[in-house]
């Protein structure tokens, strides 16, 4: 060996050596990726490991997926209205009596369809990356996170219902057939073959298309429960499906008509000298509408032929259309509109009356209204079936209540209620209806979790509780416990609430509305204030539950009120008050809320508007009288005639006003 030898040998090792450095590095480098790669986002905001190529592990229970998943279901209802307008491509032309396809029609429907056929891919896509949905409905998180990112792309391959179903759906025979083989059978003249492979290869599509959406729409209920969350979406739907099956049924009535008026046209081709049946497929297949059909002198003839064309084309009474009579109308029209909204009607029109049609004894023609009349029946009866059920949805609130108010009207009967009685009894179940249309919310809400229920609750009152000038100096604490606790309460015009002597059980703060709040004096005389929106009562609560020894027997009430108009409050029962003040003591001890308690308080209010009065009735009477020393408070009242019976009057109201109990608010 030379040494040029030994050296091109060494120079190839240390190449060799710094090949496998640079691969090591590469591996580190890919597996350092890699291992960012896999903490992907998963449930509830969670990462995991397993990242693959093809992107995030996606949650089936995340809002977006779920507002995607009925966006595709739309992308389903247009694909299968698409499909059928592919029939309408093929013509008949009223001047050259030859079979055509419509190209700038055709390339519309093309675009359309390929436009949800992306739609498709994209869903595909996300399915590939789609979590188990078994897993997810039942809740186990554990058996998501474990489940690796290549499983849940294999578990949608290997589906019977996964990826090689929704690929078959979106294959482009429609597209083939339409732009390959029609194109292929015209030009050799087997123009009555067209619409038989047409509709075959149609069918073998278009069937397991609905079978798909249906299993889709399934899906999402049995994953949700709902698919838009509202009963009008479920009647849309139920319309959506009937509408499509019209159209259906009427672009193969149309396909159908086309092959009868093809076929009369063939007869009278053969009936007709130097006819050949190349003369019914026109001479280019597929028709721009750029240049004249009619060139030849084979064609022209043909084109002249009056008899052909008055039997097949004009009128449908010379030939036996059976079924098909209608399309003689429109096989020959210019006007694509036309060409489907009237195939449209005939679908609805006899998907609605089951089909009165008179059809000849060609076994296709009776096969396919066999299947209408069939097909017909069921899709009538399971959208009034469908229909009925949604529309009970939405009225048996209504009607649960016109029940009631019906059995209410009985009892007051029964029992000879005055009608003073029964006008207010109507009166509150009117205005309970017009509020909540039926809904029990507080029903509602305590079926809820804990969690849930506490923050549903806090975001309904917070703001309202914040209202109620006692509760604007608490922490948040304090009113979140708080609004855990009331409960929304009405009240109707001249409801009584509560009189006075009678025990208070609750506290209420004052939403919308006006409440009187009376208190009767000694010798009859009343004493009244108006309590509005911010205003509470029964403070007397506060009082019994702060008092030591604590005493359980409710405080009475010192008011009487009466709602003025209708009312709207929160409601705290007094064990909900006694709860808050014993978990919350340090709260009213602070001075800004024993301030509020005293100035908002109805039974402080009174007393301290009495006092007022009695005040400046007695500086008048320093300023006319030499002497008043004969009104002291608290003390006997010596007789005076100049004074009379007002004096005594005013001083019996000071006495008697019901001031209430400093050490209520003070010696907590």
């Amino acid at each position: 060996m030379t040494d040029d030898d030994h050296s091109d040998s060494e120079e190839e090792e240390q190449l060799d050596e710094e090949e496998e450095e640079e691969e090591e590095e590469e591996d580190e480098n890919e597996s350092s990726s890699h291992g960012d790669c896999k903490n992907l986002y998963f449930m509830f905001g969670s990462r995991r490991r397993g990242g693959w190529s093809l992107g995030q592990v996606l949650d089936p229970r995340a809002r977006w997926v779920q507002e995607w998943n009925r966006v595709f279901l739309l992308v389903c209802a247009t694909g299968l209205f698409v499909d059928p307008l592919f029939f309408y491509a093929l013509s008949i032309s009223d001047t050259c009596m030859c079979l055509f396809v419509d190209g700038w029609f055709a390339i519309t429907v093309t675009v359309l369809r390929c436009m949800t056929d992306v739609l498709h891919v994209w869903n595909m896509w996300l399915q590939l990356k789609m979590a188990n949905r078994s897993s997810a409905v039942a809740g186990t998180t554990t058996g998501l996170r474990d489940t690796s990112a290549g499983t849940v792309a294999l578990q949608y391959l290997k589906a019977k219902k996964g990826f090689f179903f929704d690929l078959f759906v979106i294959l482009p025979l429609p597209q083939v057939v339409l732009w390959v083989a029609i194109p292929s059978l015209l030009e050799r003249g087997q123009v009555t073959i067209v619409m038989t492979v047409y509709l075959i290869i149609f069918l073998f599509q278009y069937l397991p298309k609905i079978y798909h959406s249906v299993y889709l729409l399934r899906r999402m209920q049995n994953f949700s429960g709902y698919i838009f969350g509202t009963v009008w979406w479920g009647i849309a739907l139920n319309l959506i499906a009937y509408f499509v099956a019209s159209h259906a049924a009427g672009a193969c009535w149309y396909l159908l008509g086309i092959q009868r008026a093809t076929k009369c046209l063939k007869e009278q081709c053969r009936a007709t000298n130097g006819c050949g049946l190349s003369m019914l497929s026109c001479k280019e297949p597929i028709y721009y509408g750029t240049t004249s059909m009619v060139r030849e002198r084979v064609r022209l003839a043909w084109a002249e032929n009056k008899q052909a064309r008055s039997t097949c084309l004009e009128s449908a009474d010379n030939y036996e259309y059976g079924a098909y009579k209608w399309t003689v109308q429109i096989v020959t029209n210019d006007s694509r509109l036309e060409k489907i909204l009237f195939p449209i009607f005939w679908g609805l029109m006899t998907l609605s009356t089951f089909g009165s049609l008179e059809s000849t004894t060609e076994w296709l023609e009776v096969a396919f209204n066999i299947i209408v009349l069939t097909s017909g029946l069921l899709l009538v009866t399971m959208l009034i079936g469908n229909i009925k059920v949604f529309l009970h949805a939405t009225t048996s609130k209504k009607q649960a209540m016109q029940l009631k108010m019906r059995n209410i009207e009985w009892w007051m009967k029964k029992r000879r209620l005055p009608q003073g009685f029964r006008q207010r009894v109507r009166n509150y179940e009117r205005q309970r209806w017009a509020a909540m249309r039926g809904v029990d919310e507080c029903e509602m809400i305590s079926n809820l979790p804990v969690g849930l229920r506490r923050d549903i609750k806090y975001h309904l009152c917070l703001d309202l509780v914040r209202q109620v000038p006692l509760f604007q100096h608490m922490d948040d604490l304090v009113l979140e416990n708080i609004c855990d606790r009331v409960k929304s309460l009405i009240f109707t015009k001249g409801e009584t609430i509560t009189r006075e002597g009678d025990p208070v059980q609750r506290m209420l703060f004052i939403v919308r509305g006006h409440l009187q709040s009376s208190q009767v004096l000694r010798d009859g005389v009343k004493s009244c204030c108006m309590l509005g929106p911010g205003n509470f009562s029964g403070d007397e609560l506060l009082s019994w539950c702060l008092r030591r020894p604590f005493i359980e027997r409710l405080p009475p009430s010192s008011s009487t009120l009466v709602t003025i108009e209708t009312t709207e409050a929160f409601g705290l029962e007094a064990d909900d008050v006694k709860y808050v003040t014993q978990h919350f003591r340090y709260t009213f001890v602070n001075e800004k809320v024993k301030r509020s308690a005293r100035y908002y308080s109805p039974g402080w209010r009174t007393w301290a508007a009495v006092a007022i009065q009695l005040s400046w009735r007695r500086y008048k009477h320093r300023l006319t009288l030499n002497s008043l020393s004969f009104i002291r408070p608290r003390r006997p009242v010596s007789r005076c005639s100049s004074m009379g019976e007002d004096r005594l009057r005013l001083y019996t109201a000071l006495l008697t006003s019901p001031k209430p109990d400093q050490d209520d608010f003070f010696d907590y």
